[in-house]
């Protein structure tokens, strides 16, 4: 099969040269940025777009390599906001995923973008991209994956409704797929959370 979540793969295949920045030996920045808790992002009662991102990183294969897809999702109306994809699992991978939701949204400061605690999200060079934009930055708390559930959620759907089985000979070839996905789960997809209407429909009702 074509398609491999597996994490075990990712320490070994990640190293300090992949993170733009000085990290320590577990591989966080020295310098914390501004963070809001876990908590606070878990139960924030959402009333609008743009208060809440989630992002998180997932593993896929073009015939018998890692590729790297970072996505950025907008915690209100599950409505997915930016993504990239790469050879390498680094900030820079993250950063552009974050890059292409800012341009699409152009946040007030203030913005929690809450995250898992991968490396990528550790960076100096993202935490100051953060920071720069006045984005608040959120983390899971020590193995709660379910602090960033709506990510794992997506990509869970991502891989059971839509790539499995596939085989990809060529980056262009999953960058196509994963594009027609992604049109697929923000204009057509029904969501029971959000009384069984596509992300980008419901926004256009309660924004």
């Amino acid at each position: 099969m074509a398609v491999d979540a597996s994490p075990g793969s990712c320490a070994a295949r990640t190293s300090k040269a992949a993170v733009r920045g000085s990290i320590d030996a577990e591989g966080w920045a020295r310098k914390p940025s501004t963070s809001a808790s876990p908590i606070r992002q878990r139960h924030l009662q959402l009333q609008d777009t743009n208060q809440v991102w989630v992002g998180d990183v997932t593993y896929l294969r073009v015939r018998h390599q890692w590729r790297y897809m970072a996505v950025v999702m907008d915690k209100y109306s599950r409505r997915l906001l930016g993504w990239s994809l790469s050879k390498r699992r680094d900030a820079e991978l993250t950063r552009t995923a974050l890059q292409h939701a800012v341009r699409r949204r152009r946040p007030k400061p203030g913005l929690i973008f809450h995250t898992d605690r991968g490396i990528e999200y550790g960076a100096f060079d993202y935490q100051a991209e953060l920071r720069r934009r006045g984005i608040v930055q959120s983390m899971n708390r020590p193995g709660q994956m379910n602090d960033n559930a709506h990510m794992e959620s997506f990509f869970h759907s991502l891989k059971s409704e839509f790539l499995w089985g596939k085989q990809f000979d060529s980056d262009h070839e999953l960058r196509q797929t994963l594009q027609t996905y992604l049109r697929y789960y923000n204009h057509t997809r029904l969501h029971s959370s959000l009384d069984h209407t596509p992300p980008a429909a419901f926004e256009r009702r309660t924004t």
